[in-house]
């Protein structure tokens, strides 16, 4: 299916797609096994305006809107799910500095993630996953600075960032009482506590981080004081519509390792279950696709998209599950390098369920959506 796209965004889609097909496709399972991405791809992710897609040109981002950012995502991510995790969290932690920062913080962030630097995001911990309002993590005010410790859990590359935007508690107990902070990824007192051993997106770093009496001045306070959860919030909106364009890439590489492989069987016709899993990947990857760009086409206009993200997150995640366990099953008999690929697209599925809010978190959001 070709959906009515405008030539500018199809260009910088078809552009992230060569970029997909001629360098990650080749590569992803060298950096699984590597368990790293050089550095140098996110570099050339920036030249081609693919690092802060939705940030204003002034403040050196691309200006091509929430839909280019999804079309790329989806390309990105069929290529190297690890590479595009990476992608989607700069180009969020671009966003918020962007919308939330002064000129002074946009113009010293935006420009560097822009050029292929990483942004983080620090606002899980264990005990506060899904519950942002459960944080333990402090900062208290010392004269004109703030005095931060705590630990934060699951932060995607926290040990290479340049930037961290990082969520403490400035004030009572609840989501009033949270503050969102920026901090150089080098910032004294704070160190990485482990890399977590993970199933699937291995190329992509996932850390624990420790602060210990970091010292962060008030001018990198965003938002204001107790201004932090609306800040996350927005944030992660935006965040499910780039993880559910990350999760279709997911499942459409896994649909079409699968297909590529039927159609080198001389007897696939005759293999009815065969066909009709297929059929349903295809269909339920395309519905994916719809819910997504909806969201997306929300969001670039400036209206309410929670519920319609949280949509998104939730069908194209599992549809992308759905399609990556059929494809494992389609190509159970396949030479080892077509099992491979569908067996990574496999791991790298199922974390997509998870985070930027669990699919149970996201039926939460839509049935209050509903109700209310």
């Amino acid at each position: 299916m070709r959906l009515s796209i405008e030539p500018e965004l199809r260009e910088l889609q078809e552009g992230a797609a060569r970029f997909s097909d001629q360098v990650l496709v080749p590569a992803a399972g060298g950096f699984e096994q590597n368990e790293e991405v050089p550095s140098g791809i996110y570099e050339q992710l920036g030249e081609r305006g693919l690092m802060a897609v939705n940030v204003d040109a002034a403040f050196g981002g691309s200006s091509a809107g929430v839909l280019a950012y999804s079309l790329a995502m989806t390309e990105i991510a069929r290529g190297c799910a690890s590479t595009a995790v990476t992608m989607a969290v700069t180009n969020m932690v671009g966003e918020v500095v962007a919308h939330f920062g002064s000129d002074v913080q946009r113009r010293l962030v935006n420009p560097a993630l822009a050029g292929g630097g990483l942004g983080a995001f620090a606002l899980s911990e264990v005990g506060a996953g899904s519950d942002p309002g459960g944080m333990r993590t402090t900062a208290v005010r010392d004269g004109d600075e703030w005095v931060i410790n705590g630990t934060k859990q699951w932060i995607s590359h926290g040990d290479t960032a340049r930037f961290i935007v990082l969520w403490a508690r400035t004030g009572g107990n609840g989501p009033r009482g949270l503050s969102c902070f920026l901090l150089d990824g080098e910032t004294p007192g704070l160190s990485v506590s482990g890399h977590e051993d993970k199933m699937g997106l291995r190329a992509s770093h996932t850390v624990g981080l420790v602060l210990e009496g970091v010292r962060v001045a008030d001018d990198r306070l965003l938002g204001g004081e107790g201004g932090g959860f609306p800040i996350a919030m927005m944030a992660l909106d935006g965040g499910r519509i780039g993880i559910a364009s990350q999760a279709l890439g997911i499942g459409l590489r896994a649909t079409s390792c699968a297909r590529d492989y039927m159609r080198g069987r001389q007897d696939v016709r005759e293999q009815q279950g065969m066909l009709w899993d297929l059929a349903d990947s295809v269909t339920q990857l395309e519905a994916a696709r719809l819910l997504t760009l909806r969201a997306a086409s929300l969001k670039q206009e400036g209206r309410p998209h929670s519920q319609e993200a949280s949509m998104a997150k939730v069908y194209a995640t599992e549809a992308a599950w759905k399609a990556a366990v059929r494809a494992v099953d389609l190509t159970a008999d396949a030479p080892n390098a077509v099992r491979a690929v569908a067996e990574r697209c496999l791991r790298d599925a199922r974390v997509t369920r998870i985070y930027e809010g669990t699919s149970e978190v996201q039926r939460i959001v839509i049935s209050r959506s509903v109700l209310r």
